[in-house]
């Protein structure tokens, strides 16, 4: 099927995945015939995320269970940036980690010594915040202690919340912000709407004009400006219509029910 002709003058598109390909683990209406038909017309495509739950080739998983092709390669999840940047610490040095297993595996294989469960945990040189469905008092207690006795925190993110089944769940944005008001300090954040999320993406999709498509206001349509980028918003997330046509700096160039009428125009 034919794509819209907003979309037919990008080579590149970005899309966010919770709140546009899918909501928990329901996709959004025919959001597997809407990618299928961006590849057939020859976009290149990346997938951004700030969900630190799955591994990038869970993530994988995940869209070919839906019915989209998707590769390695195309996902850029902030486990992955939060990997990149602490590679460029040097190694060994003791992290203590908020996140589920995937950002785990992540921090250790920037080479960081995990402390979570020792002795050591809140003499950490670095607290990474990532949120999970397990998280628990204790973690936010060892993470102040740490960030009181003066290490660096590191977050995947600030959104407040994000799309889940029955509603609104919590985000990273949320953990992160009851450990500022505990600790005083204030976290790095390498999630979107960090620039970094996109450049990373942009690297990997190569030169060609690229169209942001997500389902948040800050992270997405913001952090899509700070690097220069257009970006459509949809409205299967966390952004209604009022508030998305409120939206004047930057101003979307598009809204949307969903991606498929984004893509493909009314059903």
């Amino acid at each position: 099927m034919p794509i819209s002709a907003l979309l037919a003058a990008y080579d590149n598109l970005i899309l966010d995945l919770d709140g546009t390909v899918w909501v928990s683990d329901q996709p959004t209406p025919r959001a597997a015939e809407a990618i299928a038909s961006i590849r057939s017309a020859g976009k290149r495509v990346a997938f951004v995320t700030n969900d630190g739950r799955l591994t990038p080739e869970e993530y994988v998983q995940k869209l070919w269970g839906i019915g989209c092709t998707a590769a390695v390669e195309e996902i850029v999840s902030v486990g992955s940036v939060i990997q990149h940047v602490l590679a460029e610490r040097l190694p060994g040095q003791g992290a203590f980690v908020i996140g589920a297993p995937a950002i785990f595996r992540h921090v250790a294989d920037s080479g960081q010594r995990i402390l979570n469960r020792t002795d050591e945990a809140e003499s950490a040189d670095v607290v990474v915040v990532v949120a999970h469905d397990e998280l628990t008092y204790a973690e936010l207690r060892t993470a102040t202690r740490a960030v009181t006795a003066g290490a660096q925190m590191i977050c995947g993110g600030r959104d407040p919340s994000f799309p889940s089944e029955g509603g609104l769940s919590p985000g990273t944005g949320a953990v992160v912000a009851a450990l500022e008001y505990a600790t005083g300090r204030s976290a790095r954040n390498v999630g979107k709407p960090d620039p970094q999320v996109f450049e990373v993406a942009l690297e990997r999709l190569g030169g060609g004009e690229t169209l942001m498509i997500g389902d948040h206001l800050v992270s997405d349509l913001g952090g899509a400006h700070s690097v220069g980028l257009p970006a459509a918003i949809v409205l299967t997330g966390v952004t209604d219509r009022e508030g998305a046509e409120a939206a004047t700096d930057p101003r979307p160039v598009a809204i949307a029910e969903d991606l498929a009428t984004l893509v493909l125009g009314p059903q």
